[in-house]
């Protein structure tokens, strides 16, 4: 559990996360979801990857007035299994709802391929990441992505804080996170996407490690 002002921030398990400012509930990414996490009034889904996107452990915290924001790919992949109200959002859309201010982010791999000249998470998917303003604490969660040229503009966004990858593989290696948090310059950065499906917690240390000789705070949870 990592406090920041009025919100307590909980790391689930790879990228999923759980936001309260004791009124509101925020998910991001929710996957392998213990059954008995407060139910979520909002859920944020970066894009379709089963690790991402799961079906059975959004229905362990939804209810009737949860509201899911997305991109168009992964609601398409939704289908009709929800009745919920969905928000689609494009990346470097914006847009304030019920309080929150909140933004798309592009998500996308510059060096991670799955084949030559097939990147894991192409720029034209339109997958996201997303900064979402809680009780006036910026969180910028940036779902699948390498340090890309746009996050080299958000010095000067005020993030409070940063959730951002660190296992290599799909996404940025620690190596390659410590970049790109050093440029973004938040409050505080908090490593994620490893014990899952790539990397371990010595991804998550290696990180924590170059940034303290650079002077950031790191949080690992």
């Amino acid at each position: 559990m990592y406090s920041y002002k009025s919100i307590n921030l909980k790391r689930i398990a790879h990228d999923c996360f759980l936001v309260s400012d004791g009124k509101i509930n925020v998910y991001f990414d929710p996957f392998r979801v213990e059954e008995e996490l407060p139910k979520a009034d909002y859920i944020f889904v970066t894009h379709e990857h089963f690790d991402h996107f799961s079906l059975s452990d959004i229905k362990k915290i939804i209810k009737d007035s949860t509201v899911l924001f997305m991109n168009k790919m992964t609601h398409k992949e939704l289908d009709k299994k929800l009745s919920n109200k969905v928000i689609t959002v494009e990346p470097m859309e914006s847009l304030d709802y019920e309080g929150m201010h909140i933004e798309g982010f592009p998500a996308y791999n510059t060096n991670k391929f799955r084949e030559p000249g097939k990147v894991f998470h192409p720029k034209e998917d339109k997958k996201l990441g997303f900064i979402v303003t809680v009780s006036g604490v910026k969180i910028y969660h940036t779902g699948d992505s390498d340090h890309i040229p746009e996050m080299d503009r958000l010095k000067d966004k005020g993030i409070d804080i940063l959730l951002i990858p660190v296992s290599g593989i799909y996404v940025m290696t620690a190596e390659e996170a410590a970049e790109a948090a050093s440029t973004i310059a938040p409050v505080v950065s908090i490593p994620m996407h490893y014990g899952a499906i790539a990397g371990d917690i010595s991804n998550a240390e290696k990180f924590r490690k170059i940034l303290q000789t650079k002077g950031r705070k790191v949080d690992i949870i």
